[in-house]
């Protein structure tokens, strides 16, 4: 902490799915079509209680056997594909104003053919000078491997960066590389067990992000 606390913060490394983008009707309407196809009885009841953005482990609590995983994938992508997510409120913005300090990198659960195509779509690829997806890795969020990737390739220390995200998976990442974790409060349902991973920061929206930013360098608390 102490090269924060000396105002040396370098990088910041964001989730995509609910901390950028706002791809949670997206996300469950694929999810629920998805499994009416497999014949699984769930609905947003279930979805939301399960919810992590590892899917694999929304298809163990489903109970979705094995075989069928790669089956449910396409279903899922399927469905998705007929929606067009949004960024969050203000996240081009804040985006635009940080890279101005700092380095940006991209740590997602998503598949990375969709992550690079809404990257293009918004024009944000050139911002990010790491993009870190699901397959990249042989272990997943909230395993540390792919931020720890993402900091090789930023050639950083972890010490002199923060991870943002909207999920209790995303600070327990962070935490297991030795970045700072900052929880922000986004559209999927994970607000109670995100504050319940007790973040270093907390904020209600990323346009707050900014503003915590200052106070991480000042070693602020």
């Amino acid at each position: 902490m102490a090269a924060r606390q000396n105002g040396s913060l370098r990088g910041v490394l964001f989730d995509w799915d609910g901390t950028l983008i706002d791809s949670y009707h997206a996300d469950t309407s694929a999810y629920l079509a998805m499994f009416r196809e497999m014949g699984i009885a769930w609905g947003i009841k279930e979805l939301e209680r399960h919810y992590s953005p590892n899917w694999y482990q929304v298809y163990r609590a489903a109970k979705l056997p094995r075989k069928l995983w790669d089956e449910a994938d396409r279903a899922w992508r399927e469905h998705y594909a007929k929606h067009r997510p949004q960024l969050i409120p203000g996240a081009r913005r804040v985006l635009h104003a940080l890279r101005t300090k700092h380095t940006l990198g991209l740590v997602t659960s998503g598949d990375r053919d969709r992550v690079v195509r809404q990257l293009r779509e918004f024009r944000l690829t050139r911002l990010f000078s790491a993009r870190v997806c699901s397959g990249d890795t042989l272990r997943k969020k909230p395993h540390p491997a792919p931020l720890r990737l993402a900091l090789r390739q930023m050639e950083l220390q972890a010490a002199c960066c923060v991870y943002v995200g909207d999920a209790p998976q995303d600070v327990e990442m962070a935490r297991s590389a030795g970045v700072l974790a900052i929880g922000v409060i986004g559209p999927f349902p994970t607000e109670k067990r995100l504050r319940a991973a007790r973040p270093e920061f907390l904020i209600g929206s990323l346009e707050e992000l900014p503003k915590v930013l200052e106070q991480v360098r000042n070693g602020v608390k």
